[in-house]
């Protein structure tokens, strides 16, 4: 399994975004995670489809736009018109997740399912068959920086293992508190996109970051024994 790095520009420098997205791609990120937060469905507001247009501008990168809002399939839309390659939307947001799924993947662009840490995996039971994407929360949304919450290691485990069993071909992404000490733990657990902002921008050199996250990551590898 190949884990890949996702930059999140929640954490970079938006005074030098395209400085900061030109490092992380040379170094080595297949994505650029992007963090969608409208003020109601988390206590926080960061940017809409206007900056995620302008990021698309600058690089070649797919990226992965979580969507931490309410009522998501009023926006997705104009998230897809702006660039996006994958939209994430939460578990908890919307009272039709199948159908907002499916919504997404009929504009052509990737589905992907996020839960936050106090959510059980079983909401995901009956979707996971239409999406691309489970982004597992190992911090509760809505700022950058905070502590990884060590139980959702075991979620993590159990998705990797569901999806496994059911031959389900969706990727799974984990976001919060991901840095040199929490990556080893959740590639083992079977994570494969690592959604990485403040270990990676908060530092002189962001592109020294993702090769040693990347490397970590290599180094360690999915244990399906592991617990």
């Amino acid at each position: 399994m190949t884990v890949r790095l996702a930059p999140s520009i929640l954490s970079a420098n938006f005074a030098a975004l395209g400085e900061d997205i030109r490092k992380v791609e040379q170094a080595g990120a297949s994505l650029l995670h992007v963090d969608v937060m409208d003020g109601h469905f988390v206590p926080n507001i960061t940017i809409g489809p206007p900056v995620v247009r302008s990021i698309k501008k600058v690089t070649g990168l797919p990226l992965d736009v979580h969507l931490m809002i309410s009522d998501p399939d009023r926006y997705i839309p104009a998230f897809v018109d702006a660039g996006a390659s994958i939209l994430t939307v939460h578990a908890e947001s919307t009272l039709h997740l199948d159908r907002t799924l499916n919504f997404i993947r009929s504009q052509n662009v990737l589905a992907g399912v996020s839960i936050n840490p106090a959510t059980p995996v079983s909401v995901l039971d009956h979707v996971l068959s239409v999406a691309d994407l489970v982004l597992i929360m190992t911090v509760n949304p809505g700022f950058g920086g905070q502590k990884f919450i060590s139980y959702t290691i075991e979620k993590i485990r159990q998705v990797r293992q569901i999806i496994n069993e059911r031959n389900y071909r969706c990727s799974v992404e984990v976001d919060g508190g991901i840095d040199a000490a929490t990556v080893p733990a959740v590639v083992q657990a079977g994570a494969e996109i690592l959604v990485a902002g403040s270990a990676i921008f908060n530092g002189p050199d962001p592109g020294r970051k993702v090769k040693e996250l990347l490397e970590i990551a290599s180094s360690v590898g999915y244990d399906r024994g592991y617990v």
